[in-house]
């Protein structure tokens, strides 16, 4: 089987036809609440809850906000079939061989439910705040390819042996190696055609679309088909993925106060709430995710305008999923 067929197969192909999970951003939450919104999703059918990996939430240090990884740690030990994964580690946080280390360990303490996103980062503030360099984007783009490699090597020989001009590791054992095989999926966002894209072709498992970039989908999956093809990868290897947001109402009659929170707390154009167009009730809501899954998408991770209130997460596993 080629990789991405077993990579389906541990999601819930069988049951929705589309993958979906739920973003939960944890600025603001407590572990119990967020717990909370793990477990509803785990026993409603809801694949995956994504998390963020900042130090604090963006532009609001002062708003109570968990760290990333032990969060994800704690939600895959108190679940038993969703799947965890963050939108996107930061490379700059961890060294490429302790990340390779701690995703074996915490794929094994899951049973194989990690997801492994991860990206070159993008907040230059808590990097100076934490003393930590920033560089230029060249810079983190081609930390990131390093790490990428350390982390195929690492999973695939439970091994490392490598030396780039970031990184040097000589030798060092990862064992045991991943549940998952041939490993957890590495997941890499963005839509940078010069930088990020040549990364995704070469070495991501999974493509996310990141919101920013809604409004250019069918260019930019073109653009990695041809990237594909040039280093002569079969694009139909890696799982398309998209994140956007989800503005659900149970009908036409409760959709303005729904598209009104959505547009208060989503408004920001790099949010792509209306290039997205997952605003409305069930039914417009199922044909638009019918359109991103006829245009080669997989998976959509979706923000709910309400940070995924119980209501929410039931309709869109009543009235959501049972129809794609």
């Amino acid at each position: 089987f080629p990789y991405t067929t077993l990579f389906r197969s541990r999601r819930h192909q069988a049951v929705t036809g589309l993958d979906i999970g739920v973003y939960v951003p944890q600025m603001g939450f407590t572990f119990a609440e967020i717990l909370h919104r793990a477990r509803r999703c785990e026993e409603l059918g809801i694949g995956s809850l994504w998390l963020y990996d900042h130090m604090y939430g963006p532009g609001v240090p002062d708003i109570d906000s968990l760290e990333g990884w032990t969060l994800a740690t704690a939600l895959l030990s108190r679940t038993e079939r969703l799947r965890v994964g963050h939108l996107v580690l930061c490379n700059q946080f961890r060294h490429p061989a302790v990340l390779a280390k701690m995703a074996t360990t915490l794929d094994q303490i899951s049973g194989g439910r990690l997801e492994l996103g991860v990206g070159s980062g993008s907040i230059e503030d808590e990097h100076r705040r934490m003393g930590l360099a920033w560089g230029s984007f060249v810079d983190r783009s081609e930390r990131l390819r390093e790490t990428l490699e350390i982390l195929v090597q690492a999973f695939a020989d439970e091994r490392i042996d490598f030396s780039g001009t970031h990184y040097a590791v000589r030798d060092m054992p990862v064992k045991p190696g991943p549940v998952q095989r041939p490993r957890p999926p590495l997941i890499v966002g963005g839509s940078g055609e010069k930088y990020t894209l040549p990364l995704v072709a070469r070495y991501a498992d999974v493509w996310n679309v990141p919101t920013y970039a809604l409004g250019e989908m069918e260019h930019k999956l073109a653009v990695l088909r041809s990237l594909c093809e040039r280093i002569g990868r079969d694009p139909a290897e890696i799982v398309m993925s998209v994140e956007a947001v989800l503005a659900l109402a149970p009908d036409d009659a409760a959709l303005a106060p729904v598209r009104q929170l959505a547009e208060k707390r989503f408004g920001n154009p790099a949010f792509g709430l209306r290039e997205g167009g997952l605003m409305g009730t069930p039914a417009a809501v199922v044909d638009r995710l019918g359109e991103l899954q006829a245009m080669g998408f997989d998976q959509v991770v979706l923000f709910t305008h309400d940070r995924a209130s119980d209501a929410t997460l039931e309709l869109l596993a009543a009235e959501v999923l049972p129809r794609l």
